[in-house]
């Protein structure tokens, strides 16, 4: 059987996957209202796994960034 963790990641990445596919984001806080009411255990790691991934894709955004500027200035300097 999963740890209560393990279903808050495997679920926040589901809704995450359909805040993407429809655009609505109120899903984020539509889900966690019913968990809330029923596990506060599993409603708390919900919302860390949904910020978690949230900050994962903003810092891989920005490193993606930097690797491509670096990326061109190295061609630039060899090229």
């Amino acid at each position: 059987m999963p740890t209560t963790e393990e279903l808050a990641i495997a679920l926040a990445e589901d809704v995450l996957k359909a805040v993407e596919e429809t655009g609505d984001e109120a899903l984020v806080n539509d889900i966690n209202k019913i968990i809330e009411a029923s596990s506060s255990a599993l409603q708390e790691a919900y919302m860390a796994a949904i910020r978690a991934q949230r900050s994962e894709a903003k810092a891989r955004q920005m490193l993606d960034a930097r690797l491509k500027r670096a990326r061109a200035a190295q061609a630039a300097k060899t090229g």
